[in-house]
Order: C-alpha cells, then structure tokens, then sequence
C-alpha cells in the first residue's frame, strides 16, 4: 500500500492483512459515522456486498462502528457496485457503503464509500477520514445510550434497483426474441442481472451465477471476455455480457464472438449521442489508459477526448466540473451520467441493446467504429512505490520507447493505487515493436523497481 490508506477506487488488501483487517474495519466505521453525523437528524447509512467470504467479516465490524457512532445501518446483502450508488440516493441516506474488490481474486476484499448524492468521495474526505482511523490519539465523539444506531436488513433492495435500471431502457422497446449470454463472475450481480434482461424478455444463457464465497472472478467475468465469445458462438447468441465481480463495469461481445473493450463501447454511444445532439461540446471522458484510437476517433467525427488519472472517480469528477453526459474506462467503467453518478455494467449494456433495437442492427455492424492501435500492458510487481524521477535507468529506456515511436504512440507508467505493481503501457502502429518496446522497459522497472 502506498501512504494513503485509500487508493484510487477505496480502501483494498487481503483478508485479515493490513489495512483489510476486522480492526481497521470497525475504525472505518466509527470515523465514517463522526465524520458524516451532524446531530440534527437520525442518519442513514446503506451498506452492500459481493460475495466474498470475507464480506461477512466486515459488514459486520461496519455496522458496529456506525451503529456505536450513531447512524442506523441498512443491509442490502450481495449488489452490484452502482446499486448501491442508487439506493443511496432512494433512501436518503447520508452515506454509502460498499465491500468488494471489484475484480480481485476472494482473497482480497475492499471498503469504498458514496456519498448522499451516489458520487464516490474525493480524496481529502479520504483523508480525512484516514487520519481518524489510523491516528491512535483519535477521541471517539460517542452518542448518548439513546442515540445508538440500529441495523435494518432491506428486502425489497433487488426489486428497486432492477425498476431502476429497466427504466433507462426505453418503455417502447423489449428484448423479445433476443438470446444473451451472460457471465456474472460469480458475483454481486449473479441474482439481479438475469431477472432484469429477462423480464425485459430475452432468453438468457447464464454463467458464473452460483458463487460459493470462493470463486467470484475465477477465471470468468469481464477478465476473461473468451469464455463469453465461445459461448456465444456454441449458442448462436446475438450479444454476450461479462461483469466483473462488483458489476461496475461491462465487456462485450457481438454475435460474432468479436470482444469489445470500454473504448469500443464508447465510440459507439458517443458517436450515437452526437447524432442525437445528446453529447455536451461534443466532449467524451476517459483516462490515460483510453487507446489513442479513440482520441483519433472523436476528433475526426468533430468531438473531443478529455483524459484523466485512472480511476472513474477522476472520471466522474470531471464530467461533472465539464457538464459532460458520457464517460468511462477501457477497463469497462462506463458512466451515462443521465442515469447514474458512477460506472453500471448492467446499465451500460442495455443502453447497447437499445441501441441495437432502434437500429435493427446487429452488435458487429453497430461496433465497427474504432481499429484500436496495438497496445500492451503488463504488471511489474514492486515492492516499494518509488518515484519514477528518482528511477533515471527507467526514464532512460521510457525515453528511448518514445523517441522511437517518434510520435506515432504513447508510453505510460504508473503504479496501481490497489495493488503493488507498476503497470507498463506501450501502444503503436507495429504489434511487434510495441511488445518488443514494452519488454524492455518492463525489463529496466524489474532491475530498477524492485
């Protein structure tokens, strides 16, 4: 872990090692409930889940430190990510939590928070809330006897959120007639994401929804887009869906088995709301990671690409200081702010199928909008997060990549803010060269990093 005891997407680790510890957990919730509780009204906290093993572990150490510090928690069990997100706006809640570690193997788990209005908190409330927790000196600001918070478990959770998500799909339309393959990851999503394109009436062949605590993302989901191609191609399926293990995010397929990453994804909605006049200053977001493609793309259609940091928080952080509709992630974070405050797979997959009902077209001639340059990328396990500017062996051979790329591509190196590796990006024209450039730095990061 880095010094921030957040990373870019929340608090992430292993199981009972720091900081995913029962300990930290309980403190989390006990500055979660001093930082957000103002004493003028009884306070709401939502609280969700994948389905980890562990997930029991920290709801409850959470909902002892809320309760302890004053708020009434409500348990929604196992959603996705962006359930969340939306319940707490539904309930009026003043906080929302969620525990999961998106694509992680079960191992690892993690805490991430929204606020009131479902967007992910900025960094200096993390902080913040970081000093409470790790500084020993903290006071805790209990409430009298009375004022102790209780715990709810919502029943009706999955039957709000599958209302909600139905309703960004056009009324006039239904999924009649359409085969999908589904691949939930064993995870949040495995109960409510069948029941939502099936009560819009497609015929759903399912996968990875039976998880057992032990295998959410294990060898399924959006990691591994394959598994949905092949089996599209076996059923003659008109479109494949993979979720990762906390449903925030969507990789797809076409009836072909051709995959297509978030930046396929984008180009397509993108190039659908300039049509519709629906696309603010004709302006896409998405990080350094986008392919240059994409930015290629939106220029040559008379649009703009606004990169930021990696993460769809940073994301959504500047689509709102933009006014921008549409933004998200090659990873598959994709953000239709007209309908959510952070990234939906589900919900960005039937904005796909709608389109392909409006259109009477299939996925593959919808798709065909972006060639992505040929891009690498690899991790460097490290076990220090050195700066790269006190590397100067790595900056060397970053500096000989790009001048040999001579501007025709990109060079990109950052550590992960929830995992200890370096990621290394190399993308040009040459498939070749790029994994020729990209073995070399990666070979200077493992002798200069490490």
């Amino acid at each position: 872990m880095n010094q921030r005891l957040f990373g870019t997407d929340g608090l992430r680790g292993q199981g009972n090692i720091f900081p995913m510890t029962p300990e930290i957990a309980l403190r989390l919730g006990l500055a979660a409930g001093q930082y957000f509780r103002n004493g003028g009204k009884k306070h709401r906290v939502v609280i969700g889940k994948d389905t980890r093993l562990s997930g029991y572990v920290f709801e409850t150490a959470l909902t002892s430190g809320l309760c302890a510090n004053g708020m009434d928690v409500f348990l929604v069990g196992p959603l996705p990510t962006p359930a969340i997100s939306f319940l707490t706006r539904n309930m009026r809640a003043d906080l929302g939590v969620v525990i999961s570690a998106s694509h992680n193997p079960f191992m690892d788990n993690g805490i991430k928070f929204f606020d009131s209005n479902g967007f992910k908190l900025p960094d200096e409330v993390e902080d913040e809330i970081s000093e409470l927790v790790m500084n020993d000196r903290t006071k805790w600001d209990y409430p009298a006897a009375e004022q102790v918070g209780r715990a709810f478990r919502i029943t009706d959770a999955t039957g709000r959120y599958i209302v909600y998500l139905k309703n960004s799909f056009s009324p006039n339309l239904t999924l009649d007639g359409m085969r999908i393959v589904l691949d939930c990851a064993h995870g949040a999503a495995y109960g409510v994401a069948p029941k939502v394109l099936e009560e819009l009436g497609a015929e759903v062949v399912r996968i990875g929804v039976e998880p057992d605590g032990l295998n959410i993302n294990q060898k399924c989901g959006s990691l591994y887009p394959e598994v949905i191609a092949q089996a599209v191609r076996d059923v003659n399926a008109d479109m494949g869906i993979a979720l990762d293990g906390d449903a925030d995010r969507l990789i797809v397929c076409d009836e072909n088995g051709r995959i297509l990453d978030g930046d396929q994804i984008m180009a397509l909605c993108a190039m659908e709301m300039m049509e519709q006049g629906k696309l603010p200053k004709n302006m896409l977001v998405a990080t350094v990671m986008s392919n240059m493609a994409l930015e290629l793309f939106m220029k040559d259609k008379g649009g703009v690409l606004l990169r930021t940091d990696v993460g769809d928080r940073y994301v959504v952080e500047a689509m709102r200081r933009e006014g921008a509709t549409l933004g998200g992630e090659q990873s598959g974070h994709l953000i239709f702010m007209e309908h959510s405050t952070t990234g939906d797979g589900l919900l960005a997959a039937l904005q796909l199928l709608r389109l392909m009902r409006e259109k009477e077209r299939p996925l593959s001639e919808l798709a065909g909008l972006l060639e992505p340059f040929p891009q690498l990328l690899k991790n460097v396990h490290v076990k220090r997060k050195i700066p790269f500017e006190d590397a100067p062996e790595v900056q060397k051979a970053v500096k000989k990549v790009e001048d040999a790329l001579g501007g025709k591509g990109r060079v990109l190196l950052r550590y992960s803010g929830t995992e200890p590796v370096c990621r290394v990006m190399v993308e040009g024209p040459d498939c070749d060269k790029v994994e020729l450039y990209t073995g070399d730095i990666v070979e200077a990061c493992e002798k200069y990093l490490k």
